[in-house]
């Protein structure tokens, strides 16, 4: 049984280990995470960079930045062993996977030296298709432990458990596991399962360890909560590389969610690292660790990257990115708005309380479906993909951030069942989980204290003039919402049994870049209550 004590906090890692074990094995693991085909630089509010912004220095990430630094990483631990991992959601995001899809994502994965991705819940965003010419093209291996695709065509045979690499006589094996409520959050189809992730990974594990491989990483794609939750529960795991959560680690940033790496005490007895590197390329993360001649990790320490504009984009990069921009510039600097302060579009906000994004959007669906007797509008916050920074609206910041193209949908249910669904919405509200309702023509109240199912309270609609009154459970309501919502995805399965649905509206950026239009151009971000957390 392997143990280790490796400190109290991430900031103690290395006190008491002067003397190296023989045969001591140093790996300098590289990983990013949840890129979702962020090749331009970002804003510090994760939103689109613009050219005028990128050269006054105050955006980040971008490919062409992540190539040098990658480049510069190993370049300084030449001779070194290094190995470069993706803990998933390399698709959607951005106009580039609107474009190209798949194609470029493998044509740069590739160039970069990836050695080991994790399946990602949005490599199913376009179907099994998508992700098998993925596959087709990447010259690394994606893996997943518990996605079971033995009765898909397309994919049967083709994402292992699990992956070992050799260093010299030193073997690394990875395990892997993607979020169960991925048929949910995505478009797996029909003959894609889910299983249990801690009875798989402890499954690859123990394979792992009977085929003689002491050293295990876990290259895992379902959020920093359950990372937590696996490294005090799964034995025989050194290292857990995450995704999914959007997770920022650090020991300096008061911002971020723990230390960089968060120590687990583990079920053997030992602690384990456990790391994130946010998303979109803004970090690249950087964790060393060393393992002793028995297998034990006795050192782990390191900090992510700060992708930001001290980092000089490489010059190749640049000049394909340029190339590939070329078909979609015109359709991305198209100016269909102005906004009069930014409007705020992040996770942190959007799949927890109100947002003002979650509004414009809930608005613009609403209103385009009101004259229909349509009154609720209810938008997954998970649907929201970015923030629009203040001044020139460009449709190329609305289709960042309704990228996947979904289509206005609406369906009749009563007013149980849209209580329902908000307490769906509601239930995994700790995770970060996309299904957080936005909604318009509606006001509700939650309680994060409560269990989920039991959170939901103080439902109103809107009643005579500008008057608001308690839903009617027995009454029969019309919801709009988008297309993914209304087929059951993100858990709304009360969307996918109601009456008369129908799914084929317009394009919701569309709909949003017309209510921009029909508002006289100009857009003020507000807020106004209309959902209240209950501490």
């Amino acid at each position: 049984m392997k143990k280790l004590l490796l400190g109290a906090t991430a900031l103690t890692l290395c006190a008491g280990f002067s003397s190296a074990a023989y045969a001591e094995f140093t790996l300098n693991i590289l990983h990013i995470n949840d890129f979702h085909a962020r090749f331009g630089p970002i804003t510090s509010s994760d939103s689109n960079c613009d050219a005028e912004t990128d050269a006054a220095g105050e955006c980040f990430g971008g490919i062409a930045r992540l190539k040098t630094a990658i480049d510069a990483k190993r370049a300084e631990l030449d001779g070194q062993n290094v190995v470069l991992v993706d803990a998933g959601d390399q698709f959607q995001g951005s106009l580039f996977y609107t474009q190209y899809r798949s194609e470029i994502i493998a044509e740069f994965a590739n160039d970069l030296g990836i050695e080991v991705m994790a399946v990602g819940n949005h490599e199913f965003d376009d179907g099994p298709e998508e992700l098998a010419r993925l596959l087709d093209a990447v010259n690394f291996p994606i893996i997943s432990g518990n996605t079971n695709v033995e009765n898909e065509p397309l994919l049967a045979g083709r994402i292992p458990g699990t992956h070992v690499l050799e260093f010299g006589d030193q073997k690394v094996g990875f395990v892997s596991a993607l979020a169960e409520d991925t048929d949910e959050t995505s478009s797996p189809g029909d003959n894609v399962e889910f299983e249990d992730t801690f009875t798989s990974l402890r499954a690859q594990v123990d394979a792992l360890t009977a085929a003689g491989v002491d050293k295990i990483v876990a290259l895992t794609h379902v959020g920093y909560t359950q990372d937590l939750q696996i490294a005090a529960n799964v034995p025989g795991i050194d290292v857990i590389v995450g995704g999914h959560s959007h997770t920022l680690l650090s020991n300096t940033d008061e911002n971020a969610a723990g230390p960089y790496p968060t120590l687990v005490n583990g079920p053997d007895g030992n602690e384990v690292p456990v790391v994130t590197a946010y998303s979109y390329g803004k970090y690249l993360g950087d964790l060393v660790v060393t393992w002793d001649d028995e297998g034990n990790v006795t050192s782990a320490e390191g900090a992510p990257i700060l992708i930001d504009a001290s980092v000089e984009p490489d010059a190749g990069y640049a000049a394909r990115l340029a190339e590939l921009e070329e078909p979609i510039q015109e359709l991305m600097a198209e100016v269909i708005g102005f906004s009069t302060g930014p409007i705020d579009g992040s996770r942190e906000t959007c799949r927890a309380v109100e947002c003002e994004m979650g509004n414009l959007v809930a608005d613009a669906i609403l209103d385009r479906v009101a004259d229909q007797g349509v009154t609720i509008a209810i938008q997954n916050g998970g649907g929201l993909r970015a923030s629009i920074d203040a001044g020139d609206i460009t449709m190329g910041e609305v289709l960042t951030v309704l990228p996947f193209s979904n289509t206005l949908a609406t369906v009749e249910l009563s007013g149980a069942d849209v209580i329902d669904a908000l307490e769906n919405g509601v239930s995994d509200v700790e995770n970060g989980a996309g299904r957080f309702p936005q909604v318009a023509g509606l006001k509700y109240s939650y309680t994060l204290a409560n269990p989920a199912g039991e959170r939901i309270s103080d439902v109103l609609v809107k009643g005579e003039g500008d008057s608001w009154v308690p839903i009617d459970e027995e009454a029969t309501y019309k919801i709009v919402t988008n297309n993914y919502m209304r087929g059951g995805g993100d858990g709304y399965g009360t969307f996918a049994e109601g009456d008369n649905p129908y799914d084929f509206g317009p394009p919701l950026e569309q709909v949003l870049a017309d209510y921009i239009a029909k508002l006289g151009g100009e857009y003020t971000p507000y807020t106004d209550g209309r959902i209240t957390v209950i501490e």
